[in-house]
């Protein structure tokens, strides 16, 4: 009876509280979804849709304290099958191998590749030889050298050029980021690159007024701004990052200053906050006016149209839409006389992102976004709330940009080392030092430049703006140039990140002594993140690259050559080095034998038992003590982790089984590993 009771009591303490755990239950859902290593069938789905109603239903019937955990069953169910919607929803044609030939299509987006090559994605595809109804809905080709520079690439330009095309690669190694599943819900169904001109076939056609009016104000940011100042400039006000360099972005990212590009919450909640304090001002200014209309109501909705604008202006992607739907909520409220700042509104805008693209669960900036304002509207509360002094009212200024940088940094830093596996350990600094100028400076002269622009005086604003964007880049190239200014450290498997989530989450939302519990789920997930171990052997899914782990650090096979794999596979070891010096680590064949090549595999002689060889080149099926990993077995598998066991290399996982057969992946049949003809005596 006792046990009962203070259940009860448990229960009606979080009354009021429990709104904040719908996107939470959702996301478990959707999370669901996702993990699974197989594709639901409508069966399946008919079964998560029966059992949600029925948890609906069962909430009408169960008693008060009970009702909670049966909405909460409905709305994971709920989760689940929005991510099946969605997932069902984009499907397009994925190109099923490679293709070499003509490529045609519109330009609907540019931006730079990892390598700084210009990058184009294209609709309205067409290719040689392929049927319309297997032809990819968009791709996306790198331009490498400079024989397209007489063709400046423009929105809505249709463009044709020679090139290759691939189907979007899998994970590079068994449980990293899965590009496929990326590809399939930003509709792309090739990738490649192209080293020939790039010939206009037809002017620009199609719907991209807005694109067109982004690309000119970048162009016009760049007239005026030269070199990484405006390709800054341009970045935070139009979403166009074609024109920053990659030594920019480097620095910037070393100096945990890269998510000042990123449109998001901070510079759409920035503008939005220039904009309502001016029309504020300005109502203010006018005495006889601000005692007759709701100023606050209309400077909030002004600031809304204005937020808007600018999600128009910058591209719209999910990020920006997850900002502009906060700030939504947030100015919302302010019109209808509510608190603007509260964790509920914080879950409003969580699920209304779930609801409209669950696939941002998965993604980074989903995850560090909404823990970084979960955490500050809850520290900001509880200061509020518990009236903690901020010092002189001078100080609170800067005391708030303290906080709210300390506060952001620490909660999002798990999840940016998750995914990136680096901390900028001068980070704190280096926003400290560069935020608040984005407040005071850089966004008001950004609005300034487009109040002005329809008077051909933008560049009056462009001016207070690169004032601040100088200084910006400044700080990131001399914080990113401090000793140990980036520590890698090791990913953590796939259930340090949602155990870490919920016990953050339990700490904030939950009522009453029980909320400490989260603090034993977020140990236990530092635990697990920390005895965390690295495959022994990694096989690259072409073959082109083998890994070994030594004392060292990884040791790999080629000095040259799938540097992208190369660079992923060291930094989720937490190793800081570079493919050259790696590739120095490796110490001959060991258990692995690597052939590179048509003449190394004509060169190669034998292996021995207890051995594996890895080929780039295709090897002839044939029994052997060994068995052979080539293009031709691995395309069914993928990448592949080994660990060295007693008798050898054995596979701990590959790529398949990691992610399994989804909509979004194209395995062919499985095959076995093939053997060398030639059997050497041990």
């Amino acid at each position: 009876m006792g046990v009962a009771s203070a259940f009860c009591d448990t229960m009606r303490a979080q009354r009021g509280a429990l709104f904040g755990w719908v996107p939470v239950c959702l996301a478990v859902g959707v999370g669901w979804y996702f993990h699974l290593s197989w594709e639901p069938a409508m069966i399946n789905l008919g079964q998560v849709a029966i059992g949600a109603v029925f948890c609906a239903v069962l909430a009408r019937l169960l008693p008060e304290p009970l009702r909670p955990f049966a909405v909460a069953a409905m709305l994971v169910g709920a989760g689940f099958l929005l991510a099946a919607v969605r997932s069902h929803s984009v499907a397009g044609p994925v190109l099923e191998y490679r293709y070499y030939g003509a490529v045609e299509g519109r330009i609907v987006a540019i931006d730079r590749s990892q390598s700084d090559a210009l990058r184009l994605t294209l609709d309205r595809v067409v290719l040689d030889r392929v049927p319309p109804h297997r032809t990819p809905k968009r791709v996306r080709m790198s331009l490498h050298g400079d024989r397209f520079a007489d063709i400046r690439p423009e929105p809505g330009l249709r463009v044709m050029l020679t090139g290759h095309l691939s189907p979007p690669s899998g994970p590079v190694e068994p449980g990293g980021f899965d590009f496929q599943r990326h590809a399939w819900f930003v509709r792309l169904g090739a990738v490649g690159y192209a080293r020939t001109p790039l010939m206009g076939v037809a002017k620009s056609t199609g719907r991209l007024g807005v694109f067109r009016l982004r690309m000119a104000a970048s162009a016009r940011i760049q007239a005026v701004l030269k070199g990484d100042i405006g390709g800054f400039a341009a970045a935070i006000t139009t979403g166009d990052r074609s024109a920053i360099s990659q030594s920019a972005l480097d620095a910037l990212r070393a100096s945990n200053l890269a998510h000042l590009l990123a449109i998001s919450g901070l510079h759409m909640g920035l503008m939005s906050g220039v904009v309502f304090a001016a029309l504020r001002l300005a109502f203010a200014l006018v005495p006889p006016l601000v005692l007759r209309v709701p100023a606050r109501s209309i400077a909030a909705a002004g600031a809304l149209v204005a937020a808007a604008g600018y999600l128009a202006l910058s591209g719209g992607n999910v990020a920006t839409q997850r900002a502009f739907i906060m700030v939504a909520v947030a100015l919302c409220a302010l019109m209808i006389g509510r608190r603007a700042i509260s964790l509920r509104g914080v879950a409003i805008a969580a699920t209304i992102v779930l609801i409209l693209r669950p696939e941002a669960l998965m993604g980074p900036g989903f995850q560090m976004s909404f823990a970084a304002t979960t955490a500050l509207v809850a520290v900001f509360g509880w200061i509020r709330d518990g009236k903690i002094p901020l010092g002189p009212k001078w100080l609170h200024p800067v005391s708030a940009v303290f906080i709210s940088s300390a506060v952001a940094g620490i909660a999002t830093a798990p999840i940016a080392a998750a995914h990136f596996n680096a901390i900028a350990q001068y980070g704190l600094l280096a926003n400290l030092t560069s935020v608040p100028l984005m407040g005071v400076l850089v966004i008001p002269a950004a609005v300034v430049a487009a109040v002005l622009a329809p008077l051909g005086l933008e560049a009056i604003g462009l001016w207070g703006m690169s004032i601040g964007v100088r200084w910006i880049l400044y700080v990131a190239d001399f914080v990113s140039t401090l000793p140990d200014a980036r520590v890698y450290v090791v990913g953590p498997n796939a259930w340090v990140l949602p155990l870490l989530s919920l016990g953050f989450l339990t700490v904030l939302l939950w009522r009453g002594f029980a909320r400490w519990g989260g603090m034993i789920a977020m140990g236990a997930a530092f635990v697990v993140w920390s005895n965390t171990t690295r495959p022994d052997v990694l096989v690259s899914d072409t073959g082109t690259l083998v890994g070994v782990m030594t004392p060292q650090g990884r040791a790999l096979s080629k000095q040259r050559g799938a540097g992208f794999v190369a660079r992923n596979w060291l930094e989720n070891d937490g190793d800081g080095q570079d493919q050259y010096t790696a590739a120095a680590r490796w110490q001959g064949s060991g258990p692995v034998i690597h052939l590179s090549g048509k003449r190394a595999v004509a060169a190669f002689s034998g292996c021995q038992k207890g051995q594996i060889v890895v080929s780039s080149m295709p090897f002839p099926p044939h029994g052997g003590p060994c068995p052979v990993y080539d293009p031709d077995s691995l395309r069914h598998t993928g990448a592949i982790a080994f660990r060295i066991g007693s008798d050898g290399p054995e596979v701990a996982q590959t790529a398949r089984s990691a992610v399994g057969d989804r909509l979004w992946t194209r395995w062919p049949e499985e095959k076995p590993p093939r053997r060398h003809a030639r059997r050497i005596e041990n």
